[in-house]
């Protein structure tokens, strides 16, 4: 979707909802984005919302990916259209889901496992 809104966040938890087997229920970790905590927001029964407190990226490893993603694979070009953002944004995920290993090692918070 082309905006981060409410209805676009609306959309995002009925994909989820239905991911979701039957008889579980889902936890969602978000921050604290405008339309993540819209009085509109509609939370399906099967998903609880865990916010993260305000001004923490240390606790959202998500935070980490993105970067790694410009990083590597969107930073540095022009994009010619809204199309061309989304192909080129969809090529990066894509890459990024062939290394699990990766994914892991970009969301380790090393201080979380210190005894």
């Amino acid at each position: 979707m082309p905006w981060c809104d409410t209805l676009a966040m609306n959309e995002h938890l009925l994909e989820i909802s239905g991911e979701v087997d039957p008889g579980a229920h889902a936890v969602l970790i978000l921050d604290q984005a405008g339309w993540h905590s819209s009085a509109k927001l509609i939370v399906p029964k099967n998903i609880t919302l865990l916010f993260l407190p305000p001004r923490s990226p240390e606790l959202n490893p998500v935070e980490n990916v993105w970067q790694f993603m410009r990083d590597n694979w969107l930073s540095n070009r022009v994009f010619t259209s809204y199309d061309d953002i989304v192909d080129h944004c969809c090529e990066a995920w894509n890459k990024l889901i062939d290394q699990p290993w990766k994914i892991m090692s970009i969301g380790l918070r090393d201080w979380a496992h210190r005894s």
